[in-house]
């Protein structure tokens, strides 16, 4: 803003000095009108200079040194209003590619205003206290009211509300959320007066995380932004040299002025930067935050996808379709087992089953004990009772046989269910079949990777073939991979990565973590508040709208083209302006003006992808 301010009081110096020369030449006198362009050019010119200077002091040079150096030749011949103007409008160049290199912070302000400073702290006595919101802790309860935002992440305690979670998930509808339900700091209250005790504080709440993976994608740099770092050393001296030859030749010192302005290349370095930004606040707009700006780069080259399937290409809430006891076994004792030994899970078969046991009004007891086998199932102890849920062939390697109890094929596993047994020490209980409901968006989001040339689209999956072949038939998904567990999801993600195909992987971020740091690309399905999904993901999608990755990669394709677009017109001007300014077609001013016109061109040539993606916020997904 200093800089600005600067800019507009020099410029009017400069252009008073012209205005004067132009209309009132005789009439006032010379030095008058040298005096408003020499304190204009002063002004302007002394910061770049000091720049220039301590740019030199640390042993570096950059495109500072080229316009000093037009600056002090144009104060040399006396031509101070070439000097200001020159002066002005490189400032107004740099105030403009400063301003574009601090998107991702201004993003990040954007974020922390969301947060609330101040939050109210009840009291054990109910009554309310105002402190600062750094000051709460985990287990705090705070009340908030309509219209206000929640300072930290929490579970509400009482009451019920409706939530604009768009500035984490980028969904433009708000979600009911009833006491029980979790709610995520930055996140706007709605409707309702809620209590919601504190779970997480500061940068471990969700908004926190969102903060920490801007910055990430703020540090990170393209192999071709890399490129230009290691030249640009080479440059200067290049120019210098250009600009001498030019002089010996000529001995016009106003076409040396010339090449020296026309030859910053502002152009050329903002013009990868400035797409990068645009292109993250169009994803993070719409919920799909990118830990680093090069897999935009690498996304475009996807051409393999791998899917999980229940929580990515279905909803993930299961539904227990079917109870089978075994002999001598009631449906109660069945389900209470069941339901006792997954009473610490996460997993969506144990929510299910949780469901069925409430609506039932079968009662169950904490286990003891609880331990959960990845990929294969859970063994809990209850009292004296050792309880295995699970599947067939795991409890075969524990001692225990199915037979008598197993599934048949037309009702169990192999009828689209996913089927898992209940043991209660020695004894096999019976079995309980679930389904899954694909996801709305799944079928149009696999219909467009196809469109867009992802050659192979596979679904790995831990459930059994008949589930996942029946989601898979549906979805038009050819290449099927059940019954894995999860290091044979990675021997599927490396086997593709040796065929030579950029690999995504799609999964919720928690079972699936080895798999999604295996791909070349991990996106996070439903990231929103998961700690694993963040961390384990090299893309973390807050929403669950799966039409985000075809997106994702039409959108790598247009920040590719942009860039392209943006380098090529960056060393027209350059290359262009070189030419006319070496034989002295254009003047300094003109010089300046071209360098100014062709960096402005490119931040709005850049900035048309800030608006990508706005048809995924108006359309709900299909059914």
């Amino acid at each position: 803003m200093l800089r600005f301010g600067t800019a507009i009081a020099g410029g009017l110096l400069v252009l008073n000095s012209y205005v004067a020369d132009w209309f009132f030449a005789g009439r006032i006198d010379a030095l008058a009108i040298d005096l408003s362009a020499i304190a204009g050019a002063l002004i302007l010119g002394l910061p770049i200079l000091w720049s220039a200077v301590k740019d030199l002091l640390r042993g570096k040079v950059y495109m500072n040194e080229l316009v000093a150096l037009a600056i002090l030749a144009s104060f040399a011949i006396h031509d101070f209003r070439t000097a200001g103007t020159v002066a002005f409008l490189m400032l107004l160049t740099i105030a403009i590619e400063q301003r574009t290199a601090i998107g991702a912070e201004a993003s990040i302000e954007a974020l922390v205003r969301l947060t609330p400073r101040q939050a109210r702290r009840l009291r054990a006595d109910g009554s309310e206290e105002m402190v600062d919101a750094l000051e709460l802790r985990v287990g705090d309860l705070c009340r908030l009211r309509p219209g206000e935002n929640f300072p930290v992440d929490g579970i509400i305690a009482n009451g019920a509300t409706t939530v604009n979670q768009a500035s984490i998930t980028g969904e433009s509808l708000p979600v009911d959320k009833a006491a029980g339900a979790e709610v995520y700091a930055g996140t706007q209250n709605l409707t309702g007066m809620v209590d919601i005790r504190v779970n997480r504080v500061g940068r471990d709440t969700t908004l926190g995380k969102v903060r920490d993976l801007i910055v990430a994608a703020e540090g990170s740099r393209l192999p071709i932004m890399r490129m230009i770092d290691r030249y640009v050393g080479f440059y200067t001296p290049t120019v210098l040299t250009l600009a001498a030859l030019v002089w010996f030749f000529t001995r016009d010192l106003n076409r040396v002025i010339a090449v020296l302005v026309i030859s910053c290349p502002c152009a050329l370095i903002i013009a990868t930067p400035s797409a990068m930004i645009a292109a993250l606040s169009a994803a993070a707009r719409l919920g799909l935050l990118i830990k680093d700006i090069s897999l935009i780069e690498l996304a475009a080259r996807i051409r393999a996808v791998v899917f999980d399937k229940t929580g990515t290409l279905t909803e993930g809430v299961l539904e227990v379709v079917k109870l089978h006891p075994g002999p001598g076994v009631e449906l109660a004792n069945l389900l209470a087992a069941a339901t006792a030994a997954e009473a610490h899970s996460n997993h969506p078969a144990a929510a299910a089953l949780r469901r069925l046991a409430e609506q039932a009004g079968v009662t169950w007891s904490d286990p003891d004990e609880y331990e959960e086998v990845p990929g294969k199932g859970v063994r809990a102890r209850s009292g004296a009772d050792t309880l295995r849920v699970g599947r067939a062939s795991w409890l075969g390697e524990c001692g225990l046989r199915t037979d008598g109890v197993e599934a048949p094929p037309e009702d169990g596993e192999h009828g689209g269910m996913s089927v898992v047994y209940v043991a209660r020490n020695d004894q096999v209980l019976g079995w309980i079949g679930m389904r899954d409901k694909i996801r709305p968006a799944a079928r149009a989001a696999l219909d467009e990777l196809r469109e867009l040339g992802v050659r192979r689209l596979c679904m790995v999956t831990g459930d059994n073939p008949a589930a996942a072949r029946l989601v898979a038939d549906k979805l038009g998904v050819t290449d099927l991979h059940a019954g894995c567990l999860p290091q044979e999801k990675v021997a599927v993600v490396n086997e593709l990565k040796r065929r030579g195909d950029v690999v995504a992987v799609i999964g919720d971020g928690v079972n699936d973590a080895p798999a999604l740091a295996a791909g070349d690309i991990g996106v996070a399905m439903g990231a929103i508040g998961s700690d694993v999904a963040v961390q384990s993901a090299s893309v973390a999608l807050m929403n669950n709208d799966l039409r985000r990755l075809p997106f994702l990669i039409k959108l790598s394709r247009r920040t590719q083209a942009l860039m392209n677009q943006n380098l090529i017109l960056g060393l027209l001007v350059i290359v262009g302006g070189l030419y006319l300014s070496t034989i002295g077609i254009i003047t300094p001013v003109y010089a300046a003006l071209l360098h100014c016109v062709g960096t402005i061109l490119i931040v709005f040539n850049s900035a048309r992808l800030v608006r990508a993606g706005e048809e995924l916020d108006a359309a709900p997904p299909p059914a």
